[in-house]
């Protein structure tokens, strides 16, 4: 059986085990993964936030196997068809991610999240690959009678997040990102078909949990890259709104697809809908956003080059929320200096929450196997209190605006 060895950045070699996962990855729909930036506008912030969803892909891929060889060596039973299977749904599992992801879904497209759209395409797929992605399919939808194989797909210590946090800690330089993934992966235990770890990985769940936490705040949930993502997803809502309108828009043939027409879930059964959707990566929306930076709708065309310039809208986080009044206050006089309505002055004010769960025991959480064999969460286990306080979700509730108004606007 041929393989093919690759070097990633953050294990080095990496293995392509098998003739049908390299022939899932030189497919047209994986490889539009190369030009779909893991961490959308995080590269504002973070520079080197440069990395793509097809790096991830295959990072995870690697760990799945690492962490099939694990458990194989430790006595439970995952056959060869089994550990494909397990293979191809963590190699499809970012499959249906849009560019800028959660900006495309939150704007373009209504009532279908890239979870749907990656089970279309999986589907679709699998018509092409003559029912072959069967196994990995059913894993990927917890259809298969072996419960933990989709746990190392989707679960509280699953591949995903184990390649997701060393490999954004690396490109972003947040060092607080780190975990022992090895250890992890090498501590794996199956009890009763769920996947649990050993009680000497205490510490290497400790910061797994820690680290995730700290990058949330850090990197997905900073508050600069919100404000850059908002940016993003209120260009776009307001292009679809000049497109229904049937307003000329510059964009690719299957961007504007999305804009000029509605798309919601019942669309996507529509022949060529769900190709258009694939034909979309990162060039397509910046390079219509650097054409509508000279629209002559004023709210796109300022919106847009304000994004490409990096002049982006300020922010303020409290617990508590922002006051309907001041929000309409400051939109008021938003409105008033940029010469536009009220309504369109709420493309540039905007209010909303940030949560961040760092460990969710509501599904079974972590457990630690120990030696005499009982079971025990993590955040009853850890000395750390710490842990046991991040298992519940923490919000903050943010108003961000332009940043020319002055910081005295934030007051509420």
């Amino acid at each position: 059986m041929s393989t093919k060895i690759l070097n990633d950045p953050i294990y080095g070699f990496i293995t392509v085990p098998h003739p049908l996962l390299l022939r899932l990855i030189d497919h047209p729909w994986f490889q539009r993964l190369r030009y779909i930036k893991q961490l959308g506008l995080s590269h504002l912030v973070y520079p080197g936030a440069l990395h793509t969803r097809f790096h991830h892909a295959l990072g995870a891929m690697h760990l799945m196997g690492l962490a099939i060889e694990s458990l194989r060596g430790k006595g439970h039973a995952i056959t060869q068809e089994e550990a494909l299977g397990a293979h191809i749904a963590i190699l499809l599992h970012d499959i249906g991610h849009g560019p800028f992801s959660h900006a495309l879904e939150h704007s373009l497209v209504e009532g279908i999240g890239h979870e749907d759209v990656g089970a279309l395409v999986m589907a679709k797929l699998n018509e092409e690959f003559n029912g072959e992605l069967d196994l990995g399919i059913a894993i990927f939808h917890d259809k298969h009678p072996k419960h933990v194989l989709h746990q190392l797909v989707s679960g509280q210590l699953d591949m995903d997040r184990m390649d997701y946090l060393n490999r954004d800690s690396f490109y972003t330089g947040v060092s607080e990102g780190v975990i022992g993934g090895d250890r992890i992966i090498k501590m794996l235990q199956v009890v009763d078909d769920r996947l649990v770890v050993e009680e000497k990985a205490i510490y290497s769940i400790e910061k797994f949990i820690v680290a995730r936490r700290l990058m949330y705040w850090q990197v997905y949930l900073h508050k600069t890259v919100v404000a850059c993502e908002q940016m993003l997803v209120q260009t776009l809502r307001r292009a679809k709104f000049l497109g229904l309108q049937g307003v000329p828009l510059f964009g690719s043939p299957a961007l504007l697809g999305f804009l000029n027409n509605r798309r919601d879930r019942a669309s996507f059964n529509v022949p060529g809908v769900l190709e258009d959707f694939m034909r979309l990566d990162d060039h397509d929306i910046m390079g219509a956003v650097k054409v509508w930076a000279d629209h002559p709708d004023t709210a796109l065309s300022r919106l847009a080059k304000d994004l490409l310039d990096r002049r982006t809208l300020r922010i303020r986080l409290q617990t508590k929320p922002w006051g309907t009044d001041h929000v309409a206050k400051i939109r008021k006089e938003v409105a008033r200096q940029m010469n536009i309505t009220e309504k369109e002055a709420g493309l540039f004010v905007l209010t909303g929450h940030l949560e961040n769960n760092a460990y969710d025991n509501s599904d079974g959480g972590i457990q630690l196997l120990y030696k005499d064999g009982h079971l025990k969460d993590i955040a009853e286990a850890s000395d750390n209190l710490g842990i046991a306080a991040m298992s519940g979700a923490v919000e903050k509730q943010y108003l961000a605006f332009p940043r020319w108004l002055g910081k005295e606007w934030f007051e509420d």
